[in-house]
């Protein structure tokens, strides 16, 4: 029995343009392998938009465990809408021999917080935190001053300040009337009777005095330390807002095997370029609000191969296909204005490795009858072994008691899978639907992509304008898994709750068997 359906993959095919693995909120797109075990001669250009809705509220107590989070203010959608281009070309050299080359975006993200709530401005609660910590370090050493503001704390220091030049002044006449007494002494030892007990009390006093204006020396630094980083900390503005791109450039040649040509095995090179911008801001980061990291843009290489058996007669195709992890050998220029309370460098770059994920990928598809086309689909990405550790970051959490901490990461693997069915309406029009599952990446999950995994549905549909050209468009609409966003010392910042997306996709596609 021959079906002769292969219009209908290009329908379904549609859609998984738009069946994008939103996991950890990076994974975008699909493998190029689909279009690669076409049959003849095929090519395409597709664009896909991407409106992903995600609100919540933030946490009332700023940043405590999940058991004690308490829903605060409106989080408004922090996800930005985003586009991007996909295409390739394949063609068959002989009954044998295949060979492809395809662009794909597969790792990015778009983020900004807005809105009134802790993801915004400057974090108050720090600086608050720092004048609170100065009070009591003063009461500690018994100064009664008060400090709840920059200008007490400005107050305190100019006062223990002026304090201490005049205790400088007093150790300053001591020490001159303590060395008249010890030359009185010298040159008449019988004034010992009297001038002994000055001098011993003068270097009393002296000692005393010493002590006192060293500890206001040490109050006047810490106090100076504490206000660099309150200034530092209250001149953060904006919102928290990151950006992540990549562009993959994939060359395949594939082989045929078999009496019937039935089995391919292809592979080949991946040239990958990444880079990134995070800005972290508000109370919800507390001392690494004002935070930002720069990636540099990298190119390095990776790989994909696969195994695909194929079937035409009954449109029957399976494929397993695995693309490798890249590692991207990059530096990060990292601003980090808190650790001015700690006295150490605000700034520097910094040699950083970040490894995009691998990925193993099942596309199936198989004809049910001359008009109808079955189709399913598997994707596992390790997110758990995903990090990114700026060297600057890392060293403050370090330095804070907080141990060995990431800037983002994820704590267990994703698993997407997908079915569709396609339906040959006529010779020239053909229709498809499908739903989906994604796992998401955990939960509590970062607050930059506060979502657990999504339920989707489709459709999708394909006209052919000639023999050869084709047009086809897709749409999806995806219901996000309710998320607490944590930060990377496991507090919780957020709940985010109901929402959802839609991604739409067109593509203009050649194909001469």
């Amino acid at each position: 029995m021959s079906f002769k359906i292969s219009s209908l993959a290009l329908a379904v095919a549609t859609l998984s343009t738009v069946s994008i693995a939103n996991a950890a909120g990076l994974d975008r797109s699909t493998q190029p392998s689909w279009a690669f075990t076409e049959q003849g001669t095929f090519a395409y250009v597709e664009h896909v938009t991407i409106d992903p809705t995600i609100e919540g509220k933030d946490n009332a107590k700023v940043a405590t465990t999940d058991a004690n989070f308490t829903a605060g203010r409106n989080v408004p959608d922090m996800a930005d809408d985003y586009q991007f281009l996909n295409f390739g070309a394949k063609a068959d050299v002989n009954d044998t021999i295949s060979v492809g080359a395809f662009f794909d975006q597969p790792w990015a993200a778009d983020v900004e917080f807005s809105g009134d709530n802790n993801f915004v401005g400057a974090p108050t609660s720090i600086v608050n935190g720092i004048y609170a910590q100065a009070a009591a370090g003063l009461q500690n050493a018994g100064i009664a001053l008060p400090v709840t503001n920059a200008t007490e704390l400005q107050t305190a220091i100019s006062t223990i300040q002026n304090q201490v030049n005049a205790g400088q002044a007093q150790l300053e006449a001591a020490n001159t009337q303590l060395a008249r007494a010890q030359a009185a002494l010298a040159a008449n030892p019988a004034l010992a009777p009297v001038l002994t007990p000055q001098i011993t009390a003068l270097q009393q006093g002296i000692a005393a005095g010493t002590t006192q204006v060293a500890a206001g020396n040490q109050a006047v630094k810490t106090l100076s330390t504490a206000q660099a980083a309150s200034q530092n900390l209250s001149k953060v503005t904006g919102a928290t807002n990151v950006s992540v791109s990549s562009q993959n450039f994939t060359g395949l040649l594939g082989v045929k095997l078999g009496e019937k040509k039935n089995i391919q095995i292809y592979g080949g090179p991946t040239i990958q370029r990444l880079e990134g911008d995070v800005h972290l801001r508000g109370n919800a980061y507390k001392t690494a609000s004002g935070y930002d990291a720069s990636i540099a843009r990298n190119t390095d290489y990776g790989w994909m191969a696969g195994i695909a058996y194929l079937k035409p007669e009954i449109a029957l195709k399976a494929a397993l296909t695995y693309r490798s992890e890249i590692d991207h050998d990059t530096t990060t220029y990292e601003n980090f204005p808190a650790l001015a309370a700690r006295g150490l460098p605000t700034q520097g770059t910094n040699e950083i490795t970040i490894t995009t994920p691998k990925s193993v990928n099942l596309d199936f598809q198989t004809g049910l009858n001359p008009t109808t086309l079955l189709t399913a689909k598997a994707r596992w990405v390790p997110w758990s072994d995903f990090a990114i550790k700026p060297k600057i970051y890392n060293a403050a959490a370090i330095a804070s008691g907080n141990g060995d901490l990431n800037l983002l990461d994820y704590s267990k693997d994703a698993w997407t899978a997908e079915v569709g069915l396609g339906k040959k309406l006529s010779p020239q029009l053909a229709i498809s639907g499908a739903v989906g599952y994604d796992s998401g990446a955990g939960n509590p999950i970062t607050s930059l992509g506060p979502v657990e995994g999504n339920w989707n549905v489709g459709l999708g549909a394909k006209y052919n304008l000639t023999p050869e050209w084709a047009i086809s468009g897709g749409v999806k609409y995806l219901m996000f898994g309710d998320a607490k966003a944590k930060l990377p010392d496991g507090s919780i910042v957020g709940d985010f709750q109901d929402n959802d997306g839609w991604v739409y996709g067109v593509r203009l596609s050649y194909q001469k068997k």
